[in-house]
């Protein structure tokens, strides 16, 4: 029960990566705060903790508006009394030539990608501060360490991720919250499905990008993310985490 009593928050939480690492959260004890823009999904993940025993909440949520912030911070308080982690693994993705790029679409993503991530830092971390302990970790790729064509606006926003990690880990470091971030590869989800599409490239020649030779998958970034929730991880602030089968240390 590496996550005892703990109280996490997980936006993004009705698929993917944030599916997994809800469902792997509650049964390392901890009472899970999901949050999505999509009601459906993030409800079926509510009923499959609470069918094994967990506590779990669902909100419907839009990382962009801070009014959806505040209603996260205030219904998670009423209901759970505290926060312990926040994973802010809500994102979108996007493809696309500098050239062809359009004004609403560097809005809209930069909007969910970087603005939701400084909301939830800005309304949750505070209430951590509050009783001095507390992780935050926020995805980010491994689009935010190297270059790729196409990938001017996509990272750009895991560039700004990285880097406000490590701004708001120094700044809140006396306050006993820790900041960290992640940076997966290509990992199994509809993410590695939407980028064979575009590029046009099957799922086994992307995964020729990594030198383990496949696509990681949403249990081993869960993993990841639940060592830095934990205790275990009490010494680590400011940190990028690298979960890409080696491709950065090419």
């Amino acid at each position: 029960m590496r996550l005892d009593s703990k109280v996490a928050i997980i936006t993004g939480g009705g698929t993917g990566i944030g599916k997994e690492t809800a469902i792997l959260f509650a049964k390392e004890g901890a009472k899970i705060v999901i949050t999505d823009i999509n009601i459906e999904s993030g409800e079926q993940v509510v009923k499959d903790i609470q069918a094994n025993g967990g506590e779990a909440l669902f909100i419907q949520h839009d990382v962009s508006k801070e009014e959806d912030w505040k209603k996260v911070a205030d219904e998670t308080i009423k209901t759970f009394g505290k926060v312990d982690v926040l994973f802010n693994n809500a994102g979108i993705y996007i493809i696309k030539p500098l050239t062809q790029l359009e004004l609403e679409e560097w809005n809209r993503l930069m909007s969910i990608n970087v603005t939701g991530v400084f909301l939830g830092m800005k309304h949750i971390m505070p209430l951590m501060a509050k009783q001095h302990k507390g992780s935050v970790i926020n995805a980010s790729s491994i689009a935010g360490l190297t270059g790729a064509p196409g990938h001017v606006l996509y990272g750009a926003s895991k560039g700004a991720v990285r880097i406000m990690t490590k701004d708001a880990a120094m700044e809140y470091a006396p306050m006993g919250v820790r900041v960290n971030s992640i940076h997966p590869g290509y990992i199994n989800t509809g993410m590695a499905e939407y980028a064979s599409e575009v590029t046009g490239n099957s799922k086994e020649e992307l995964s020729n990008i990594f030198p383990l030779g496949r696509l990681g998958s949403v249990k081993e970034v869960a993993q990841t993310v639940l060592f830095l929730a934990s205790d275990e991880s009490a010494f680590t602030t400011g940190s990028e985490l690298v979960i890409d089968g080696g491709a950065t240390a090419r």
